[in-house]
């Protein structure tokens, strides 16, 4: 039995709202909103956003970054495809693989931040992102090599690939709790010119759990949906197998396996 990111309760109760799936769905329109951005769209106080937001982080449905004085809002869609994985695909996939879209459709501002928590340690964890047959696992199939040094090359590749699908370069590194590359698609023509963007895998111990939180930036405004809209999965996937050493087979979740 996976146990899931923040409660299926909590993500249930949060949806239930009217006001609370509004502000997702003003997050899903632009991601990256300040709480007086987001109030000045509601005929609300300002307290009561702030209540429902507050309800969203709880149930992980809205992550926050600090830029400066600024306090950003996010959109995350990770408890939304734990969900989906665990009762929607069996029954209506078609319908469950448009589930997915619910932030890949962003474009403006190009960073995307993801959140999930597992019940792992953070050597697990780090081991997990870093072993390109581990990876292959929860990664549509595609390995991800690399000597895991600042400065190293790394590939994302797989036997069944036409040719490689992604490169790049490693930026940081600091095991178990952050590392940081680039990362360029190379999987299709359509992903090819949108260059390089940064991928921070950032890792904290919480109790007998990781909270994992992927952030996704350096990405051209109006950037295709191919090069972050596979997060979800991936991240479920990646919880998936960790605490219950089963594979996700969902549509497209094995697509090179």
């Amino acid at each position: 039995m996976v146990t899931y990111y923040a409660g299926v309760d909590e993500v249930f109760r949060s949806l239930a709202d009217p006001t609370r799936r509004s502000l997702l769905d003003e997050l899903f329109r632009e991601d990256g909103q300040t709480l007086t951005q987001l109030e000045s769209r509601f005929g609300m106080s300002r307290f009561g956003v702030m209540k429902h937001l507050r309800q969203l982080e709880e149930a992980g449905l809205v992550v926050t970054r600090r830029r400066g004085r600024e306090k950003l809002h996010f959109l995350n869609p990770v408890p939304i495809r734990l969900v989906h994985d665990r009762w929607v695909s069996k029954y209506n996939e078609p319908w469950a693989a448009g589930l997915s879209s619910l932030k890949n459709r962003l474009e403006s501002p190009m960073e995307k931040v993801f959140e999930i928590y597992i019940r792992t340690t953070p050597e697990r964890l780090w081991e997990a992102i870093v072993d390109p047959e581990i990876r292959r696992k929860y990664n549509f199939g595609a390995a991800v090599d690399s000597e895991w040094t600042v400065g190293a090359p790394l590939t994302m590749g797989a036997p069944n690939a036409p040719g490689l699908l992604g490169e790049g370069e490693v930026l940081e590194v600091d095991p178990p709790r952050r590392l940081v590359h680039t990362m360029t698609a190379l999987w299709s023509d359509d992903v090819k010119s949108e260059g390089a963007s940064r991928v921070t895998w950032e890792i904290e111990p919480v109790g007998d759990s990781c909270h994992l939180t992927v952030t996704h930036d350096q990405l051209r405004e109006g950037a295709n949906e191919q090069i972050f809209g596979g997060w979800p999965m991936i991240l479920s996937g990646l919880k998936t197998w960790l605490e219950t050493g089963e594979l996700l087979t969902t549509p497209g979740s094995l697509l090179y396996g």
